[in-house]
């Protein structure tokens, strides 16, 4: 199928349909310095991240986890929000965005000003207790990590997904994980991990925004996890006009009515440009 592709066909869609549900994913937020999973294809670049039963099912495994999410941390931790993210935060300032879900957990679409945001596979700047109540922000378990792990702080490895580094080699069963202060139980970044199910309140928050949006926009995601190609099927099933912004193939791509094969910021930059006299959005 031949699809309208240019950026100019981007605005024409943006420009059409006054209320989108946005969904967003690893290619929105790759320069901010955080790379993404897949390649043009929607296949894995590397090993798929760790899943629930190995993360929950034995100390190594947390042990090779929060080595390789220290180093990365320090990285992730400080990444700001990129072009993309504010291009979609003006669109919300104008009031064009029924509501923005995104399946990354880097909080960069708040950071750019976004306020209608659904973390659907949740935040990674935050630490919760798989036994008990226990919260806290990612930083403070960051200063427990060094604090018990000092011979660890002077590795440094390559950037990898969603606060991850490639941290080889070391025997992981010799990293120390602190357990949660208030009961002693297993601490788990506050993320949907492979295996794990999204919580059902942001799926009805999601869908209950998508029944009343007008158009589906996807910027930056292949769409091969099925918590986020579910909204598209959704959008075509309701007849909503669905447009994707994504280098390469995605899951939902028969679906599509406009496919835009361009980085996310690039084609997204004209939300950022300003009439001069009016010091608007052009849109």
């Amino acid at each position: 199928m031949n699809l309208p592709s240019s950026p100019a066909a981007l605005r024409d869609f943006i420009d059409r349909h006054r209320r989108l549900f946005v969904l967003t994913g690893a290619g929105c937020s790759t320069d901010s310095g955080i790379p993404d999973y897949r390649d043009g294809q929607g296949r894995w670049k590397r090993q798929p991240p760790i899943d629930f039963g190995t993360f929950m099912g034995a100390a190594e495994a947390r042990g090779r986890y929060w080595a390789r999410s220290m180093v990365g941390w320090r990285r992730f931790g400080a990444a700001a929000p990129n072009a993309a993210h504010r291009a979609l935060a003006r669109l919300e300032d104008a009031g064009r965005v029924a509501l923005l879900v995104t399946q990354n957990v880097d909080g960069l679409h708040q950071a750019a000003g976004s306020r209608g945001v659904v973390d659907l596979h949740g935040r990674l700047d935050r630490v919760r207790c798989m036994d008990c109540a226990y919260r806290a922000p990612r930083s403070l378990l960051q200063q427990r990590l060094e604090a018990l792990n000092p011979g660890w702080t002077a590795c440094d490895a390559a950037d990898a997904p969603d606060g991850d580094a490639d941290l080889e080699g070391p025997d992981f069963a010799a990293f120390a994980v602190p357990p949660c202060p208030d009961c002693g139980g297993i601490l788990k970044p506050d993320v949907v991990f492979f295996g794990e199910t999204v919580p059902a309140g942001r799926i009805r928050r999601a869908l209950d925004a998508l029944g009343k949006a007008d158009a589906m926009l996807v910027v930056g995601s292949s769409l091969m996890v099925h918590s986020g190609f579910r909204y598209a099927r959704a959008a075509a099933a309701a007849g909503l006009p669905v447009a994707a912004v994504n280098l390469g193939r995605t899951r939902a791509d028969d679906l599509l009515s406009l496919k835009i094969d361009l980085p996310c910021a690039q084609a997204l930059g004209f939300l950022l440009l300003h009439d001069a006299a009016a010091e608007s959005p052009v849109f």
